[in-house]
């Protein structure tokens, strides 16, 4: 069996994004873009959490000098959690905050600290893939209109990101080291939705992301209402038919890293596909054959200001 039951594990929310699981504190992180929120769960007591921001949240990350970095609209701030809001502002969005936001982002094996961005009118390559360096932020991708599924390989050689709207994801070698990257090629595309076609048969997009410790890479197909897992080939070897239509982003949780948590979206879905989907929204959680990576913790590039 591929993986257990699955079961809704928080409250809703608009739309979970950039789940996590912090290595030190054991609990899982997540976001919640449109309702501008950073939420927390203690799956031992189940306790959940929740903290509004002034702005929607990308995607966060757990940070080596404690507390959390968050991507917000206007820049990326280190957030900390025992006074519930942003206490430090480490860079500024290095876009036009009216028409670009902040999406999904991760740090690389070194604690680099990468994240895409989201061009709102959708109708440009105009999405970029920054590194937050010493002196700021650093372009190092783009020609894409949504930012998505950032992940390493084991060994870190090779970066994964993709394009929800192209419905591409693309493979980057990889100079540890340095942080650089190279030799941009497509690691996986699948089919566009045509116009009048309907859920049923459409497989989804790629969205979140996140990798297994045998080298699978696995993705949320946002409207597909499932997870794939690619291998190094990019050929699709499993996949987990979800109770929701819209899948977000997954990551993997627990002491041993084999709970599969997986963020959801109910935000501007059709008040029909929400009636008979009451977990839409929710994170749902799974447990699983494979363990996965732990998150790395965010080392601070900028200088302290």
């Amino acid at each position: 069996m591929l993986c257990s039951a699955i079961r809704p594990v928080s409250r809703s929310c608009l739309l979970g994004e950039s789940p996590f699981w912090h290595p030190i504190d054991q609990v899982l992180y997540w976001c919640d873009i449109p309702g501008q929120s950073l939420h927390r769960l203690d799956p031992v007591t189940e306790q959940e959490q929740a903290w509004q921001l002034p702005w929607e949240p990308g995607c966060v990350v757990p940070a080596a000098e404690g507390g959390l970095w968050v991507a917000l609209r206007d820049g990326v701030h280190r957030f900390d959690p025992l006074v519930g809001q942003c206490v430090e502002l480490l860079a500024a969005a290095p876009y036009d905050v009216r028409q670009e936001r902040f999406n999904d982002g991760k740090c690389d094996p070194q604690g680099r600290f990468w994240v895409g961005t989201l061009y709102e009118p959708r109708d440009k390559l105009l999405a970029s893939l920054y590194r937050l360096d010493p002196n700021g932020f650093k372009v190092c991708a783009s020609d894409v209109t949504t930012a998505n599924g950032l992940a390493w390989s084991v060994d870190g050689r090779t970066m994964y990101w993709s394009d929800t709207k192209a419905h591409r994801i693309d493979a980057f070698d990889v100079d540890p080291a340095a942080g650089a990257i190279s030799r941009r090629r497509v690691f996986a595309t699948f089919p566009l939705r045509h116009p009048e076609q309907s859920l049923e048969t459409y497989g989804g997009r790629p969205d979140g992301a996140a990798m297994d410790q045998e080298g699978g890479y696995w993705v949320a197909m946002y409207e597909g209402a499932r997870l794939l897992r690619l291998n190094a080939s990019g050929h699709v070897t499993d996949e987990i038919a979800l109770p929701v239509q819209c899948p977000t982003m997954l990551t993997f949780g627990g002491e041993d890293l084999r709970t599969l948590y997986v963020t959801t979206a109910s935000y501007n879905r059709p008040a029909a596909e929400l009636l008979a989907q009451p977990w839409a929204g929710r994170v749902l959680s799974m447990r699983v054959a494979v363990a996965g990576l732990a998150a790395p913790l965010a080392r601070r590039l900028c200088p302290l200001r």
